[in-house]
This record gives C-alpha cells, sequence and structure tokens, in this order.
C-alpha cells in the first residue's frame, strides 16, 4: 500500500533524527544529500523539528568560501530507549538518548530458568522504566542468547536460557504498555555498531562476540542478516572437530564447545591450573601473571578461533570485523595466535581484512538492545514490524506528549 504524504513526511522527520543521532551534527544541504529528499522538505521538517523541541542549530560549520551552513544537532532528552540485556543469571538496563548516549544503567540478578523468570523479568524492568525521568520513552529492545524469529513479535528459543518459544515480545507490551523489539544479543550488537560504532561508514562488517558464547551479527548492504529463523552468524556452533566435547545445543565439537567461557574453564581445571570453584577470571589470572599452561589454552583457542573465523570471512566478504564480548578481556593472551591463524587461513585477496578489537563492558550489551528501538528509522524491510511503526508514531508525536 502507498504511503500517504503525512506518513512519508513522519518518516522523513524520524530519518533526521536518526541520522543526526548516528552521525552527529549535520547542515540542512548535507541532510537533503544524505536522505535523499529536496532541500525545500529538508527547510521544511527542520523547522517542524525545531518548533517540537527535537533539533536544536549550533555553530555555524566553516565554509570552502561560501556562506557559512548553520548546523542542526539532537536535544539528546527529547526522548529516549530502553535497552534490556537478559542472561542466565543477571540483567542489565540502560537507558539511551536518542543519539546513543546512555544517560543510566542498572543491572540485576537473575534466574532464567526459575518458574517465574519472566514475571520478574517484567518487574525489574517496570521498576527500572518507572524510575527515570524521561519525557518520552520510545520503546524497549531487548537482546538475549537465541533466536528470534522476528523482532516485533518476540517469541524466543534460546539454549542457554533453556527457553523454548517464550513468547517475551507480547508478555512485555502487554504488561508495559509500551513498543517492545526482541533480538539476538549479537544482532543487536550489529545495530548499535552500525548507527554509532565502526560499522557506520561500512556496508559489509561482521561484528564477533567472545564469551560464554561464540556469535556473530553480519551487516550486508547496510542491513542485518537474518536469515530464515532469525538465526544467522551462529558461528558458535559450527562443527570444528569431530567426536568433540558436546555443546549445549545438543551436538558435539562445536566452536562454543571448545573455546567459550565454560570449555576454557573445564580445560583450566583439567590442566590443573583452577579449582573446582575458580571461573574464567581465574583462568585470566593466571595467564597474566605468567602461567604457561593458561597462556597455551588461550593460545590453542586462538588458533582455533582464528582458522574458523577465517572460514567466515572467505564466504561473507566483508570490509570488516569487530570482536566484542567478555572474552576480550584477556584478547592479550587470545591475540599471538588467533593473528596468524586467521590470516594464514583467509584466501589471498581477503588476507588484508581489518579487525578491530573493541573494549568491552557489561552495559554494552544492553545499549545494543536500546539501538534496536533508535534503529526502526532504518527499518525498509519492515523487520519490527507494527513495534517499528508505533515507535515512530511515538517519535513524532513528542511534541504533543510534551
Amino acid at each position: 500500500m502507498a504511503l500517504s504524504l503525512s506518513s512519508r513526511t513522519d518518516v522523513n522527520r524520524t530519518a533526521i533524527l536518526a541520522h543526526l543521532g548516528a552521525n552527529g551534527p549535520a547542515s540542512r544541504a548535507d541532510l537533503a544529500r544524505r536522505l535523499g529528499v529536496s532541500p525545500a522538505l529538508i527547510t521544511q521538517l527542520t523547522r517542524d523539528l525545531l518548533a517540537d523541541g527535537l533539533i536544536e542549530e549550533l555553530d555555524h560549520a566553516s565554509s570552502g568560501g561560501g556562506r557559512p551552513a548553520r548546523m542542526l544537532g539532537l536535544v539528546a532528552r527529547a526522548a529516549s530507549a530502553i535497552g534490556v540485556k537478559v542472561a542466565p543469571d543477571h540483567v542489565a538496563f540502560v537507558e539511551v538518548g536518542i543519539d546513543g548516549t546512555v544517560l543510566r544503567s542498572a543491572t540485576q540478578d537473575f534466574d532464567a530458568v526459575a518458574p517465574l523468570a519472566i514475571s520478574g523479568l517484567v518487574d525489574v524492568l517496570r521498576a527500572f522504566i518507572d524510575s527515570g525521568d524521561s519525557t518520552l520513552v520510545l520503546g524497549v529492545g531487548v537482546g538475549l542468547p537465541g533466536t528470534v524469529h522476528e523482532q516485533g513479535v518476540g517469541v524466543v528459543d534460546s539454549t542457554q536460557l533453556r527457553w523454548n518459544q517464550v513468547p517475551l515480545g507480547a508478555t512485555l507490551r502487554r504488561a508495559l504498555d509500551l513498543p517492545v523489539v526482541v533480538e539476538n544479543n549479537v544482532n543487536a550488537l550489529s545495530v548499535a555498531e552500525k548507527l554509532f560504532g565502526q560499522g557506520r561508514d561500512c556496508e559489509d562488517f561482521l561484528v564477533v562476540t567472545i564469551g560464554n558464547g561464540v556469535g556473530a551479527g553480519v551487516v550486508s548492504g547496510g542491513s542485518i542478516l537474518r536469515g530464515t529463523a532469525g538465526g544467522a552468524g551462529d558461528i558458535g556452533h559450527v562443527p570444528v572437530v569431530v567426536d568433540g566435547p558436546l555443546c549445549q545445543c545438543g551436538n558435539h565439537g562445536c566452536l562454543e564447545a571448545l573455546i567459550g567461557q565454560g570449555a576454557l574453564v573445564n580445560a583450566g581445571r583439567a590442566a590443573g591450573v583452577l579449582g573446582d570453584g575458580d571461573g574464567i577470571d581465574g583462568l585470566r589470572a593466571a595467564a597474566d601473571a605468567g602461567d604457561e599452561r593458561a597462556q597455551q589454552l588461550y593460545a590453542d583457542a586462538g588458533a582455533l578461533f582464528g582458522r574458523t573465523l577465517a572460514g567466515v570471512v572467505n564466504v561473507l566478504d566483508p570490509q570488516l570485523v569487530v570482536l566484542l564480548g567478555e572474552g576480550v578481556a584477556a584478547w592479550r593472551h587470545w591475540a599471538p595466535a588467533f593473528e596468524p591463524a586467521l590470516r594464514a587461513s583467509l584466501v589471498p585477496g581477503k588476507r588484508g581484512v581489518a579487525v578491530a578489537v573493541e573494549s568491552w563492558q557489561d552495559d554494552r550489551w544492553a545499549q545494543g538492545a536500546a539501538a534496536l528501538v533508535l534503529a526502526t528509522p532504518f527499518d525498509a524491510d519492515g523487520i519490527a514490524g507494527e513495534q517499528g511503526r508505533l515507535v515512530r508514531e511515538r517519535l513524532v508525536s513528542t511534541a504533543t506528549v510534551r
């Protein structure tokens, strides 16, 4: 069905805000060029956004001799989004401004397998939302380890959380009366990288995480590649060893079963580096202290990771690979074996692919989930469905709400 003039205008207003949030201040001429609309329409739309208090005029930009252009920027607190990271033993919350800046955050213990896990999640999420002072919450984004067929529906299958066909999206929408989008946590991180991170200027890149599991978000042509059921990029379950250790997915020899945190801890205990009560922090501390056994475990993991990732790069041909996750805290022990294994296993034309290792904080997962809400203006394929439309409606009605 064709868009009406008013709905086209709403989408363009939202696209202006999203562009300013992702790329920083811009002139009206820059916005017209980047968004592919006429200068006259940009002038009209930015006039409305200025009147609504969503954007503000900043200093003039220098020019090459002509009249300096007036720059436009966001009023970051005009609206916000809530991001939720769900892990087996805790949940992390953030509230972010429309420019992606984290305004506040919190962490709460959580037991994903408890009989009342979902109702408990509702309670702590509602309390976090109510404790804020945002003028308008656009919606809630939830990132979790698992498969989500449709963001706007939010039915979850997760081996890590032990959830099977959990209707998380519908439950949260009923309880909170807010738009809710749900996505695999690495896909959510990839959205954040596209909007605010190193992927802003890349159309084709990978976001790869190491930690409890191993996952990848695939950005192709500027869009997240989700696959038939939302499970694209699940490289942790690439089979790498015949008759290898049992993976939580039920198969044997998956990459995750060999280099995930649980696998490294088990290997550390078997090697006598760790005691029964020690975890991944103890293994990293041992490696930092010069324990050759611990360092060798990381080296073996790094080599296997590099070789497997090379296969993914050979298939997908990304411009950039961004490495993230809890595991990068020990990256100096992974890297010496990872780099040569990766480069040696790439086909010649791809050996120069850039690899960026980013520092890690736990709330990055939740920030990625919030980016799902902020990304709805870019949702040309309708992945967020009805929830994306509701987010856009809330954004353009901010002036009325205020």
